[in-house]
């Protein structure tokens, strides 16, 4: 076999479409122009409610540490997963974003055919903060407590209904929890977001609602009544609500939640994103709507909240298993 020589100007050519193929092949990043364009941030919650507010808010902040639009894009339902799947499936370029709420662990182990595995397809780059939950009912209801409440789901089992935003999100699985340790039975009624939840129980359809603290204004008008909150301590603008274990209720609940990327994400692009996500996630702006809603900064970074995430999804899977929940 004959080889060619290859003369000094194409080897210069070779070398140079080498060079050029090697530059295009590198992350945006690497050349200073990671973001150049706009980044999609998926909220997996309908607008309006607490979810929804408190990521607007994150996003127009991070967009001014990034030097690019953070826009918002709402795809509620399937409880809260619907941006990871979303995400689980794209370029990972990190000009797409989602909220990782806590039923993206949960979800996925609660059904036969997982959209998703939350483990291998997700980069976990911030996380945020964690909710104040709580149960409310109309302030027209019968129960003045939650242990009236459990008394009569336990005198009447299957006619309470409550709502929450959706199968697998941590008031879901909290109330069944709830229900578990108190021996009763209530139904569940999945719904898009807090605000479908608030007008399920403003209009009857549902006796009660388990929700993040988008009742509280709800409560404060006086047309809810709280009959308790989720945290390990009272929350401070409804310090007559009492805990869970205060009565009795040995659970916990803050379900934290942060901003995650499809996997394969370059670090340097992680970088950039945890750095610009640390300080929106600091800056005044946001840290009043977090008080608004009674909720307190929990800040990981991409290594911590990683390990974070691992933990939960064999934690959870522990508890579906137990409790034999399905989606």
């Amino acid at each position: 076999m004959t080889v060619s020589p290859i003369g000094r100007r194409s080897a210069l050519g070779l070398g140079l479409g080498a060079a050029v193929a090697s530059a295009l092949a590198r992350p945006a990043v690497a050349q200073g122009r990671f973001p150049d364009k706009s980044i999609r941030m998926i909220v997996p919650w309908s607008p309006g409610g607490a979810s929804d507010i408190l990521m607007r808010v994150l996003s127009e902040q991070a967009s001014k540490r990034l030097g690019q639009p953070v826009v918002v894009e709402n795809k509620s339902g399937a409880g809260g997963i619907l941006g990871a799947q979303l995400v689980a499936s794209s370029r990972p370029d990190g000009y797409i974003l989602t909220q990782t709420p806590i039923s993206v662990f949960r979800y996925p182990q609660m059904v036969a055919r997982p959209p998703f595995d939350p483990m291998k397809d997700i980069t976990y780059i911030a996380q945020i903060t964690g909710y104040l939950f709580g149960v409310v009912v109309r302030a027209d209801a019968p129960w003045q407590s939650f242990r009236d409440l459990v008394a009569y789901a336990k005198a009447n089992p299957g006619k309470i209904s409550y709502g929450t935003p959706g199968a697998g999100t941590s008031l879901h699985i909290t109330m069944e929890q709830i229900a578990a340790k108190e021996g009763v039975e209530w139904t569940h009624v999945p719904f898009r977001g807090a605000s479908e939840n608030m007008q399920s129980l403003l209009a009857g359809d549902t006796q009660v609602s388990a929700e993040t603290s988008a009742w509280a204004e709800l409560v404060q008008s006086g047309q809810f009544r709280l009959l308790c909150t989720w945290g390990a301590e009272r929350a401070k603008r409804f310090p007559n609500a009492p805990t869970l274990k205060e009565l009795g209720i040995d659970i916990v609940s803050t379900s934290p939640y942060g901003v995650g990327g499809p996997a394969g994400l370059d670090p340097a692009v992680v970088r950039v994103l945890e750095n610009a996500f640390r300080e929106a996630a600091q800056d005044p702006a946001h840290v009043a709507m977090l008080e608004r809603y009674d909720m307190t900064p929990a800040f990981l970074g991409s290594a911590d909240y990683t390990a974070a995430a691992r933990r939960q999804y064999e934690e959870d899977g522990a508890m579906i298993r137990r409790l034999g929940l399905k989606a």
